[in-house]
């Protein structure tokens, strides 16, 4: 009954991904940012129910899985960047070839990586019967004859270590002469005659730039490290001008916050 379930559940979520790549395919951005998402959904339940977890909200499951080391910390970003894309999705009715793209994307990389590491069946140890414990005692000794070397050859190693420094050594010796021939010519003396110039170009100031401004676009939390599971040091009201730092990546921006750097999701910073 577990081995049916386990191809059951295999095939659900092979065929939502191929829903999800068709319906980008028909242009139906939206449709396949939620068929991703609800294939996700499913991997995570599949999941926690393999590792006898109770079943809460999915952000919530995605941390506690990645909290008791069932799936990795980069797994856990990619869950919850599918997860955003398909609330953004069914809530604001987003429809971007990008964000469906980007999506689909995460979700092959996850379903590879849960039916490589997560869901593959573990290898039977081998039967100790007698026929190939006696091929495996008539192997080792061919194993230690491979290694062994004796001192003959040893001192054929060595000698021929010794030639190869010797003959590099007399090359070496031989080489400069020839060279020293050829560069005694008298060009050097024509570099006197070349006039230099004295005049230094002027130095061309760049044009500054004002800083860009960013404010808050919804009720936004201000984190310690750019990850959905660091620690919160707070959170900031929608409309609310923030001090911006720089980019850190194309999900998470750096501002000073309480004076120090914290990081914030950049999709929900909007250009004033």
């Amino acid at each position: 009954m577990a081995t049916t379930q386990t191809t059951n559940s295999w095939e659900q979520i092979r065929q939502g991904v191929k829903e999800a790549e068709t319906l980008i395919g028909q242009k139906k951005y939206n449709l396949s940012m939620i068929k991703s998402r609800q294939t996700l959904e499913f991997m995570v339940h599949c999941l926690a129910e393999k590792a006898c977890l109770v079943e809460r909200d999915l952000i919530d499951m995605i941390d506690e899985l990645y909290q008791t080391k069932r799936i990795s910390k980069t797994t856990c970003e990619h869950y919850h960047k599918i997860r955003m894309l398909g609330n953004k999705a069914v809530h604001d009715g987003n429809d971007s070839a990008y964000d469906a793209n980007q999506a689909y994307h995460l979700l092959s990389q996850e379903v590879y990586t849960f039916a490589n590491d997560y869901n593959a069946p573990r290898r039977r140890k081998p039967t100790g019967n007698s026929s190939s414990g006696s091929r495996s005692r008539r192997k080792s000794p061919s194993k230690k004859k491979g290694v062994s070397l004796t001192p003959n050859d040893l001192l054929r190693i060595l000698i021929a270590i010794l030639c190869v420094v010797f003959i590099f050594a007399i090359f070496k010796f031989i080489k400069p002469g020839k060279s020293d021939s050829k560069e005694t010519s008298p060009v050097v003396t024509t570099e006197a005659a070349l006039p230099v110039d004295t005049t230094a170009a002027p130095e061309t100031m760049a044009p500054t730039t004002p800083a860009a401004v960013y404010k808050t676009s919804t009720v936004l939390n201000v984190r310690s490290e750019p990850s959905t599971t660091a620690s919160k040091l707070g959170q900031l009201a929608a409309d609310v001008i923030v001090d911006y730092v720089e980019a850190y990546d194309d999900e998470w921006a750096v501002i000073s916050y309480n004076g120090q750097n914290a990081y914030v999701a950049s999709q929900y910073l909007v250009h004033d």
